[in-house]
């Protein structure tokens, strides 16, 4: 329990970014992004003043352009609900490359995409520079409710344990024959997925059991965090700063 744990997300370094103490990071991540859903969607260039806020940052932070743009697929579903919502939505309508679509489905279209990407790359932000160790402290520091901390933490530690029974399952299944092609197959399928509640449900007792002969009492330790200080809070304040100059200007321009 006490071993370090890593996600896929997170890439090691010693910026200042990476320096900044996780909770003032979950701050300004959740800040910026409330700013970017509250500005006007018939504004264009704010999003663009937000977009240059986050580049800013994973310049900073030297987080590369190729690992964010990678891992933008997680949004496809949105990517592919705006496309379709010009078609589909009812208002005025505008030809746009010889096709007529709804002017207003247009603009939500474009509102969708445009903050749905600027809080996902926010979040993959966050994520590349704090250790899950980090965030966990920084939670708790932000009086998030224990219990809800700890179950976190377990998904952070045991995840790669489940997925990697998934794992073994698939190559056992695929070992025989199994080829779930058919919904005749999905009895198959529900019968490993409940396999693996129980496994996972029997594991989870095992390593509550093993906490409490090691001490547990309700709650795990909470590590010391790094002290607060003045320049931190400057750099945390930076990118709500900026979302909200551009957010303002574009409501004082309307």
């Amino acid at each position: 329990m006490g071993a370090e744990h890593t996600h896929g997300l997170h890439l090691p370094g010693q910026s200042t970014v990476h320096r900044l103490p996780a909770h003032l990071k979950i701050v300004s991540t959740l800040a910026f992004v409330l700013l970017v859903v509250a500005t006007p969607r018939e504004a264009t260039w704010p999003y663009a003043v937000h977009l240059a806020a986050l580049m800013l940052v994973a310049r900073t932070a030297r987080v590369p352009a190729a690992y964010l743009a990678t891992r933008l697929v997680v949004e496809v579903p949105f990517v592919v609900f705006a496309v379709v919502l010009p078609f589909v939505a009812t208002g005025p309508r505008i030809s746009v490359l010889g096709l007529s679509v709804s002017e207003p489905g247009l603009v939500a279209a474009w509102a969708l995409l445009a903050k749905g990407t600027l809080g996902v790359l926010a979040a993959l932000l966050l994520a590349a520079t704090t250790e899950p160790r980090d965030l966990l402290t920084g939670l708790t520091r932000l009086r998030l409710p224990r219990q809800l901390v700890e179950i976190m933490g377990f998904m952070v530690r045991y995840v790669e344990v489940v997925t990697g029974d998934l794992r073994r399952m698939s190559i056992a299944l695929a070992s025989r024959g199994f080829d779930a092609r058919s919904p005749r197959q999905w009895p198959v399928l529900a019968t490993c997925l409940g396999a693996l509640f129980v496994r996972s449900y029997e594991r989870g007792e095992r390593v509550h059991l093993a906490m409490l002969s090691r001490g547990y009492a309700g709650s795990l330790p909470v590590l010391d965090a790094a002290p607060l200080r003045v320049g931190d809070l400057v750099v945390a304040a930076a990118l709500p700063t900026m979302a909200a100059v551009g957010m303002g200007a574009a409501v004082l321009t309307r």
